[in-house]
């Protein structure tokens, strides 16, 4: 019936065209040719059009999670993690040595500095006056031995100068001493005696071959004995960098107002005076769990999470507390068990297939 329309209206066409005393040649009677095959190729009314030719059929995505016991789980085979970059690790638990987040100050020496050149300015303005001291002390012995040969003036020149040379070696003896005093002072005996001896540990710090840390506990936080050894976090990456105990501090932090301690740090740990850090001290208390890395912590929704084996090729999202103690630079979980198979490498991605499963997406901002 299409077809036989679209003779018609081809014929039709043509019979206008005669009738107006027109020729169709060439292109326009290939176009009317073209409008015909293009009518009786168009189906009748009410009949189906024919399906679209189509390319091969889409896949449909795979589901990776089932919603078990009030939980979402997340199915990743071994072929499946280690193609989007998953590890994991059976991890036991023990008691760890918990750690306390204080705060950091690398402080600026040019104090040290000039304290210690101050120092040896006075001890050599010393050693000359003694020096000087002596040989007014020679002469004016000479002069008063002389007797009846030496006269008047000469006697009281050279004890004179004897008299002012021995004032100059007490100034200096003085000044000597008052530095040394404030070295003390300032720094504690530890730096105070480094200042005066001009050791290793202050021509580190004069070289910046080292950096000086003040950490400083939180308010109310004690220890009977500061740490031997302590971490700071460099940012941004937040990388642990070791801290060298060396004295208690002679003053606090005025932000904090806490108990600190003077630490030192090797200058090419990527911090610098005037940065302000977190630092990690090992208290004597002790806490019983599971230790999980920091690598193994996803941050979601304003909370922290890990994934946990629930059973074969399956893990689920398990939340930490915000009170959860560290323990060198681990979370101790205490509610794990006795042992538990963790996603230590990789968590991002297995929230990520969790998330996508349910059609949402995690954004940068999820994860901080």
């Amino acid at each position: 019936m299409a077809a036989g329309w679209g003779g018609m209206l081809a014929g039709v066409a043509l019979g206008v065209a005669a009738t107006a005393g027109l020729t169709l040649t060439g292109a326009g009677a290939e176009l009317w040719t073209r409008t015909g095959a293009l009518l009786a190729d168009r189906p009748e009314p009410g009949t189906a059009a024919p399906p679209a030719a189509h390319g091969p059929e889409r896949a449909l995505p795979v589901v990776r999670t089932a919603v078990e016991g009030g939980r979402v789980l997340v199915r990743l085979t071994d072929a499946e993690r280690e193609r989007i970059g998953v590890e994991t690790a059976h991890l036991t638990s023990r008691a760890h040595a918990v750690e306390i987040q204080a705060y950091g100050s690398v402080l600026d020496i040019a104090r040290v500095t000039e304290l210690t050149n101050s120092y040896a300015s006075a001890r050599a303005q010393l050693q000359t006056a003694q020096a000087k001291a002596e040989v007014s002390r020679s002469a004016n012995l000479r002069a008063r031995n002389l007797g009846q040969y030496a006269t008047r003036v000469q006697v009281e020149t050279a004890e004179g100068t004897f008299q002012t040379d021995q004032a100059a070696l007490a100034a200096a003896q003085s000044q000597v001493g008052t530095l040394a005093a404030t070295a003390r002072q300032e720094w504690g005996p530890v730096i105070g005696r480094a200042i005066i001896e001009r050791s290793g540990l202050v021509t580190r710090l004069i070289e910046r071959t080292d950096f000086l840390v003040q950490v400083t506990l939180p308010p109310g936080e004690t220890l009977k004995l500061s740490p031997a050894s302590a971490f700071a976090e460099v940012p941004p990456q937040s990388e642990r960098v070791p801290l060298a105990y060396v004295s208690p501090a002679t003053r606090t932090d005025q932000r904090i107002q806490g108990v600190s301690s003077f630490y030192i740090v090797a200058g090419d740990s990527g911090l610098l005076p005037g940065m302000s850090v977190s630092a990690f001290l090992t208290s004597p208390r002790h806490a019983s769990g599971i230790a999980v890395p920091e690598s193994a912590v996803v941050h979601w929704q304003g909370g922290a999470w890990i994934y946990r084996s629930v059973g074969k090729d399956a893990f689920a999202r398990h939340r930490i507390t915000v009170d959860v103690p560290m323990s060198e630079d681990s979370f101790v979980i205490a509610d794990l068990g006795s042992e538990s198979e963790i996603v230590v490498t990789g968590p991002q991605a297995v929230l990520s297939e969790e998330m996508r499963s349910q059609g949402t997406e995690v954004g940068d901002g999820d994860d901080d």
